[in-house]
This record gives C-alpha cells, sequence and structure tokens, in this order.
C-alpha cells in the first residue's frame, strides 16, 4: 500500500472522475493498544462512505452499485497490522485505491467530482524524498527514499544489469579476490547508460541524489556521468542487490546530515526575511500568503496540526467537528503552497516555536 507519490500518479489521483469520487480518511496507528480500535474505526467510516453514496439522488442505481463494491474491494486490501499514521482509500465509478500515509490525518468522507489528495501531498513533503542510487560493475539499481525506508525503483530502465565473465563480481572485488573492472571499457560504457537513466528520472522527479559503491566505482561514475558529479557519496560496495535496510542504513547518516543543513538552512532564510519584512508567521498569516501566491519557502513543524474556521477575514481557532471547522489547514498549506511554486519544508518540533510552529519567507 505505500508506494512513492509520483508526479505522474499525483496528477492522475487528482483529475476529475465520473461523479461520485469518494474519499475516506482517517488516522491510524503503529502500535498496540493504540491499534485495538482501527478496524472499528475503518469499518464505520466505510459504513458512512456507503450511506452516503446511496443516499445521494445525484448518484445512478449503477453506479451506487458499482462504488460500493469498489469501496468492499478496498477493505480486503488494507493492512493494518503494517499501518502508518493515516489510511486514504479513494473508490470511483470502476476503481479504487488505498494509501497508507506517514502523517496524522483527520477522519473524513467525502464525495466529490475528484480525490482529496491534500493529506498526501503533505506527507510526501514531510517525507523529504530522494533517490538512492547503488552502483556494481555489473548492475545499478535506483531507489526512492524518505525518512524511514527505502524501496526500490522498478522503471526507467531500472534495474540495469550487464553479464560478466566472472560469476558474481561485486563480492569478489568488495573482498580482493578479483582485481578492479572499473578501468574497462565495457564497465564505463555499462557505467554511462547507469548515469544517463538516473538522469532521466531525476529530470522528471528532482530530488536529492545519493550514490553508493565502491571507492573505484564512484571515481568512474565521476569520469562518464555529469549526473552523479554533485549527489552525495556514501562509499560502501555490496549494496547494488539491496537489501533495502542494509541501504537504507547506509545512506542514513547521510540523510540526516543534509536534512540537518536544509534545516539550519530554512531557519537562517526566514531570519533574513523578517528583517526584510517579507516574513509570514502563524497558521493565519501563512495561509494568506500561500492562498496569494506570495510564499516562496513555507516552513512547518512536523507535529503542528491545528483546527481552525474561516470567519470571512481571517483564519480563527476552533473545536474539531466545529461547523465550518477545518481539522487539516496545515496540510492545506502545503499542498497550496507547492501548487504556487513554493518550497516546503517540514521541521523537527521546536525549532518554530517563537514563529507560530509556521512561517513563511515571501517573494515580496
Amino acid at each position: 500500500m505505500h508506494a512513492p507519490l509520483s508526479p505522474a500518479t499525483l496528477t492522475d489521483l487528482r483529475r476529475p472522475r465520473h461523479y461520485p469520487a469518494v474519499s475516506v480518511l482517517m488516522p491510524t496507528h503503529r502500535r498496540e493498544p493504540d491499534n485495538a480500535q482501527d478496524a472499528v474505526r475503518l469499518r464505520n467510516l466505510l459504513a458512512e462512505a456507503k450511506d452516503a453514496v446511496q443516499a445521494d439522488p445525484e448518484v445512478s442505481r449503477a453506479d451506487r452499485i458499482d462504488v460500493v463494491g469498489q469501496l468492499d474491494q478496498a477493505m480486503t486490501e488494507v493492512d493494518l497490522v503494517h499501518a502508518e499514521d493515516g489510511l486514504a482509500i479513494f473508490a470511483a465509478p470502476g476503481e479504487h485505491q488505498v494509501w497508507t500515509v506517514d502523517r496524522e490525518v483527520a477522519p473524513r468522507v467525502v464525495l466529490a467530482q475528484t480525490f482529496l489528495t491534500r493529506n498526501l501531498i503533505a506527507a510526501q513533503a514531510a517525507d523529504q524524498p530522494f533517490w538512492v542510487l547503488a552502483v556494481a560493475a555489473d548492475r545499478g539499481t535506483l531507489w526512492s527514499g524518505g525518512r524511514e525506508r527505502v524501496t526500490e525503483h522498478s522503471s526507467g530502465g531500472f534495474p540495469m544489469t550487464r553479464s560478466l565473465t566472472l560469476p558474481d563480481v561485486e563480492r569478489e572485488e568488495r573482498v580482493g579476490d578479483v582485481p578492479s573492472t572499473f578501468n574497462d571499457e565495457d564497465t564505463r560504457r555499462f557505467l554511462r547508460e547507469v548515469g544517463e537513466a538516473a538522469g532521466a528520472v531525476l529530470a522528471a522527479q528532482p530530488r536529492p541524489l545519493y550514490v553508493v559503491a565502491e571507492a573505484e566505482a564512484l571515481a568512474a561514475l565521476d569520469d562518464v556521468s555529469p549526473v552523479t558529479r554533485d549527489a552525495a557519496r556514501v562509499v560502501q560496495g555490496g549494496l547494488a542487490q539491496g537489501p533495502a535496510e542494509a541501504l537504507w542504513q547506509a545512506v542514513l547518516p547521510a540523510a540526516r546530515a543534509r536534512a540537518e543543513e536544509e534545516v539550519t538552512g530554512v531557519l537562517s532564510e526566514l531570519d533574513l526575511a523578517r528583517g526584510r519584512r517579507q516574513f509570514a508567521a502563524g497558521v493565519d498569516e501563512v495561509w494568506q500568503s500561500v492562498t496569494a501566491g506570495r510564499a516562496g519557502v513555507v516552513a512547518i513543524e512536523d507535529g503542528y496540526r491545528t483546527t481552525v474556521r474561516d470567519d470571512a477575514d481571517h483564519l480563527v481557532p476552533a473545536a474539531p467537528g466545529e461547523r465550518g471547522s477545518r481539522d487539516d489547514i496545515v496540510d492545506e498549506i502545503a499542498e497550496q503552497a507547492l501548487e504556487t511554486g513554493a518550497r516546503v519544508l517540514f521541521v523537527p518540533d521546536g525549532r518554530l516555536a517563537e514563529m507560530g510552529r509556521i512561517a513563511a519567507v515571501l517573494r515580496y
């Protein structure tokens, strides 16, 4: 159920559907005893969604039967044993999708022309996605990474392999049984092809890149591929075939260092912006700057959640469930900011305490 939210996937999720496009969202829990009632909550929300579909006079009988069946099928695909922090179920005539979310979501059922994707978009931004290119003389693999895992990317030509006369040359080179092959022209040609394929993926989905390989492979890649020259390097061989957990542990120190650099950088940007009076802080000010397209950078604390309502002039605090309340305003801000070309960065809790836990650098 967990998959990277690529631009193509997001575009498909957000396209208009034949009514009704049903979105069912709920918070989930990773551990006992908090997860004990998740199955009950899910059944109740799906029952609410079915009732809403059945009661909607704009939905034809055929579409009611179809969508209710899609919701039932989605239910069978939910894996609450391996739950994350939230769950999103999307169903429309002829289709359904199930997504887990590394971010808490407010429970809700929505019938509309499109699926409610803001929570997925905010979770993707909070996950700080990156790419990992793992290379050996006979294999190149690309992995999509985030805060908790890496998963292998199996498209765009990856994984890439070639045959060698010596079996398992990656292992043998690692332990010193055979001389390096990285000066061999065939190997360099293969590495060039790996670099070109990685470059095409990065052009379509720009993210930070980490390259994992032994030192000679990294040097050879630098010679033949401009894509990897600015990437962060992890000098460790034997990981071109994974496993995912070992690869994740190998890049974790570099990923954490990069994340801390980004936090330090955005805090500096916010301080400079405050001095130039191009600064917004607090949920109301940031929302207004984002909706006006003025925000160039938005920083949000990881655990920040708040419920508000719109009093026509400003966002004001509201109780959850209050009429007109908006439980996921923070995710709305993240989605809207990204749509207007702003950079969105989630930072550890406490780093924006003096700024209302959310702040923005304004373009003007």
